[in-house]
């Protein structure tokens, strides 16, 4: 029976980094602007988990700083979300996945400066392996698109914006004990006040869908993406080793590399392969020592 119920988990983690993955695509095609649809999808998610939140009947935080702390955890995730489509854009889904899976490095210089957490030399090894890995990856596209400065930063700097909302939701339970709905409808409310300026003021002219097929994809990358992908994911890892949790997140950059490959035709080298390899072996010893710190 346990064999069976970890069959189970395995499969329920794989799907929910596969749809995340597939996320990427319905962002490569929307023509709405970068920070545009990471303003529908959190602010549908927010909907999403607001009604959720209240058919389960789950109380809302009372104390001002874990609402506080939810919402700037959103207000990251904002940031995340847009720059991770403006990797999207500029060097396709697959390697911009894979820049912003390198958030478990920012969460442990995050963890080493704020929460004296101690780093081992292991830790040390994985982050010179993603360096390399990011640095095979860099070399061919830097030589046929003039973008690719701009989409290794943003996927990069999306990495970090997602290890500061990873650690803002740890310190809204340092105030109070959150229901998980209730504390996803803020974070999605955040994300979307924080995004909404700045997408009036860099996304004019594309904020609003202009077909039904776009109003399809929005809905779909706010509700399966952000909803039930996360669920999934989040539902499943605890019953699973930290070996093989590490492992199998390791499919949603995977997804999106074979997803761009294969459907976009985005053109991959042996090289970035290579790359692509060392870095996601990387993020793997990366993540196992990370959660056993933890």
């Amino acid at each position: 029976m346990k064999t069976s119920n970890q069959s189970v988990a395995m499969l329920g983690l794989v799907v929910g980094c596969v749809i995340f993955g597939m996320g990427s695509l319905i962002v490569a095609h929307v023509s709405v602007g970068s920070y545009a649809m990471a303003f529908w999808r959190l602010l549908i998610s927010s909907v999403v988990f607001l009604v959720l939140a209240k058919c389960f009947h789950q109380a809302f935080p009372t104390h001002p700083k874990a609402v506080l702390f939810a919402l700037l955890s959103g207000a990251a995730l904002g940031a995340d979300l847009a720059l991770w489509h403006e990797s999207i854009h500029a060097v396709g889904p697959g390697i911009s996945t894979l820049l912003n899976s390198l958030q478990i490095f920012f969460l442990a210089f995050i963890g080493f400066v704020f929460y004296q957490e101690k780093q081992t030399k292991f830790q040390l090894i994985s982050l010179v392996l993603a360096i390399i890995g990011v640095g095979l990856i860099a070399s061919p596209e830097f030589a046929h698109n003039i973008q690719a400065g701009w989409g290794f930063v943003s996927g990069i700097v999306s990495g970090a914006c997602l290890a500061i909302s990873m650690t803002w939701i740890r310190q809204t339970y340092q105030y109070q004990t959150v229901a998980i709905l209730p504390l996803m409808a803020l974070v999605g409310a955040g994300g979307a006040l924080a995004v909404a300026p700045v997408m009036w003021l860099v996304d004019t002219g594309r904020i609003v869908p202009t077909s039904w097929a776009d109003v399809g994809g929005i809905v779909v990358y706010g509700t399966v993406m952000q909803c039930l992908a996360w669920g999934l994911i989040a539902y499943n890892i605890p019953k699973l080793s930290l070996a093989l949790t590490g492992l199998l997140l390791l499919s949603e950059p995977v997804a999106a590399l074979v997803l761009d490959y294969f459907w976009l035709d985005k053109a991959i080298s042996g090289l970035q392969w290579s790359g692509a390899f060392l870095t996601m072996l990387a993020i793997y010893l990366g993540s196992i020592k990370a959660k056993s710190a933890h």
